[in-house]
């Protein structure tokens, strides 16, 4: 994507993120073996959490923050992207697009001072959000 737009020297900063600091092999093996979703959550939207155990269409799962166990409807609960695609610059190249995914990649490259938003996106963004409906 950048090659495209020719950036270089210091505004690439913004926009790209170096990733041997996100394809680390040890933390895709990591997330890889603890089977992590999301799941929604009063306060933060979503939050990460791995699956304990199955039951019909419930799951349970204990929230990677804070340790507690929570049961799940199936329905309720998101796919989560392996960590090389945290702070991707194209949110298409997500093999999980969904709403959780979506937001967490937004937050991942605000909290870094990247650029996080175009403005077509922002609006694209904007309309999704006002129709998705809100997890309460």
């Amino acid at each position: 994507m950048t090659s495209e737009l020719e950036i270089s020297g210091p505004e690439l900063q913004y926009l790209v993120v170096e990733k041997g600091t996100v394809n680390d092999p040890a933390s895709q093996a990591a997330w890889a073996a603890k089977k992590l979703i999301w799941v929604p959550h009063e306060v933060h939207g979503f939050v990460a959490a791995s699956v304990v155990e199955e039951r019909g269409d419930e799951v349970v799962v204990q929230v990677e923050e804070t340790g507690k166990r929570v049961a799940c409807n199936k329905d309720d609960v998101q796919k989560m992207n392996p960590p090389k695609f945290d702070k991707v610059e194209d949110m298409a190249e997500l093999t999980c697009l969904n709403e959780a995914s979506v937001l967490h990649n937004l937050k991942e490259r605000y909290y870094s001072g990247l650029i996080y938003v175009r403005i077509l996106f922002q609006y694209q963004l904007f309309l999704l959000l006002s129709v998705l409906p809100v997890h309460r």
